[in-house]
């Protein structure tokens, strides 16, 4: 946790999100393997999920999400989004829920660091101290542990 000054429930609002992720996942591919369809069931996902957040825009009175207030490059995190659904979708049922989230675990880890070290994409700058760094270390070091059988 970073700085100490975000509220508590910000914090609890993240880890729900990690507690959905490999929830979705399940049943985002249990949905393919019955639609025959990887990628029908990452449709019905982002049109239930686009049903949904737009209803939270309509009921938080957020002004129009559309309007171009950033350069075009922010705009492609929904592609990102869409091959994150699309991969997790096809390859769960194929290599595990747990392996596949480990996975992606693993990559958001890494990615994660290299974004708050060089401060990518406009976000605030972590340095990758020696402490973050053994930390990352055990990280992974247990998404290895965690993933491998018996």
């Amino acid at each position: 946790m970073s700085g100490g000054a975000a509220p508590i429930w910000l914090s609890v609002l993240m880890l729900l999100a990690g507690f959905g992720i490999p929830i979705m996942a399940a049943l985002n591919s249990g949905l393919g393997l019955r639609l025959g369809s990887p990628v029908a069931a990452a449709f019905v996902l982002f049109i239930v999920g686009t049903i949904a957040t737009g209803l939270v825009v309509l009921a938080t009175g957020t002004t129009n999400p559309f309007r171009p207030v950033a350069p075009f490059g922010f705009w492609l995190g929904g592609l990102l989004v869409a091959f994150y659904v699309l991969s997790v979708t096809l390859a769960a049922p194929r290599i595990g829920v747990g392996n596949a989230i480990f996975l992606v675990l693993l990559g958001q880890l890494v990615s994660a660091t290299a974004i708050d070290h060089f401060a990518l994409f406009g976000a605030q700058r972590y340095p990758l101290t020696l402490t973050r760094a053994l930390g990352l270390i055990l990280m992974v070091g247990g998404v290895f542990l965690a993933r491998r059988p018996g």
